[in-house]
């Protein structure tokens, strides 16, 4: 999974990168910021996982990870012609940090996120016209040829430019299956799924309900059938480098329960329909992240390619009837150790073993 970080320019996007990956990147203004994006990895937090460990103390130990890109700040009128959206093609879903506090430091206007995240988006449409405009050219130039192909691109760009052009997102516009298919190599920008990030300062993320901003931008997202978090990504940053104890202490002060990052990573999974089977032994416990409705070969050849190729069966105990029984053997006097085939879904927190014969 790779989720690209975006945001207006001193949103805050990249304290959250750092916060998320463990990275150093510089932040700061605008003017000072990197011009390439970062790139990073963060672990998924797990509890199967670490109840996992704690069971057959293996010598290896692998979460699920997810990469994250911090793609430049796009200012206003920087829709078309730049070349950082460029990054923010190659991702499946946007973060879109989107400021909820006010700063000092810097000359900033007022804080107001329903005005931002609509700027931001209307950048990202701007740059999908652009590049529908060439998709049009071409298809009309091919169109000469003769193929029908063409004929129903040229019609599907002509609507999508009407619609991108009325200020909606190309999320918002109705395709066809055919039009998928067309669309599969498109790289179009304002399709991509979005969490809006309300980055609140301290003093705001004790209380983020009653913030006028947050309330706002989380109208803003249920319109737009989009997910929004609080979170105070600063405050994630300064906490990143402690031990957990001391981590607890300080969120303990805002009311937090569980760091917000925690929350992103798991709604990144729910709004990209991803899931993680388990692999679990002496040698290793393991998560692998696939989409919901996987197979079990597919799912196979996330662990080896040869696998998958060579499925015979995958022998199953959910997690949780596993840590209700307390041990495997249990699990198996109670009948909760099944044999599953080639047509067998894959369940989010399977421990599995794959049979397989090459």
């Amino acid at each position: 999974m790779k989720l690209g970080i975006i945001g207006l320019p001193n949103a805050g996007k990249t304290t959250l990168f750092n916060a998320l990956t463990g990275s150093r990147a510089e932040t700061g203004s605008y003017s000072n910021a990197a011009a390439k994006a970062n790139v990073g990895v963060a672990k998924v937090p797990d509890e199967r996982l670490d109840w996992l460990a704690e069971y057959y103390h293996p010598k290896k130990y692998t979460p699920a990870t997810i990469e994250f890109v911090d793609i430049p700040g796009v200012g206003k009128g920087q829709g078309k012609g730049n070349a950082a959206l460029q990054a923010i093609r190659q991702v499946d879903a946007l973060v879109q940090v989107v400021r909820c506090f006010e700063n000092d430091d810097i000359f900033l206007e007022n804080a107001d996120a329903a005005r931002d995240a609509e700027t931001l988006e209307l950048e990202l449409i701007l740059g999908d016209i652009e590049l529908v405009e060439r998709r049009l050219d071409r298809a009309k130039k091919a169109s000469k040829s003769g193929e029908k192909k063409y004929k129903r691109e040229i019609e599907m760009c002509t609507a999508l430019l009407e619609h991108l052009s009325d200020g909606k997102s190309a999320r918002d516009f109705e395709f066809t299956e055919e039009d998928t298919d067309i669309l599969q190599d498109g790289g179009l920008l304002s399709i991509k799924p979005v969490i809006y990030v309300a980055n609140l300062d301290e003093n705001g993320m004790s209380h983020y309900a009653e913030e006028e901003n947050y309330r706002a931008l989380s109208k803003l997202a249920a319109e737009k059938s989009c997910a929004v978090l609080p979170v105070a990504a600063k405050f994630e940053e300064d906490i990143a480098d402690m031990d957990a104890e001391e981590a607890s202490m300080f969120m303990e002060e805002l009311g937090l329960t569980e760091r917000g990052l925690d929350r992103l990573i798991r709604t990144s999974y729910d709004l990209l329909g991803y899931i993680s089977f388990l692999t679990a032994g002496e040698d290793d416990v393991h998560a692998w992240t696939i989409v919901r409705g996987t197979k079990a070969p597919r799912a196979a050849g996330k662990v080896h390619t040869d696998i998958e190729r060579g499925f015979i069966r995958a022998e199953i105990v959910a997690f949780e009837d596993l840590k209700a029984c307390g041990t495997m053997a249990a699990a198996k006097e109670k009948g909760l150790f099944r044999l599953e085939g080639k047509d067998y879904v894959m369940q989010d927190g399977d421990i599995t073993n794959f049979r397989f014969n090459i």
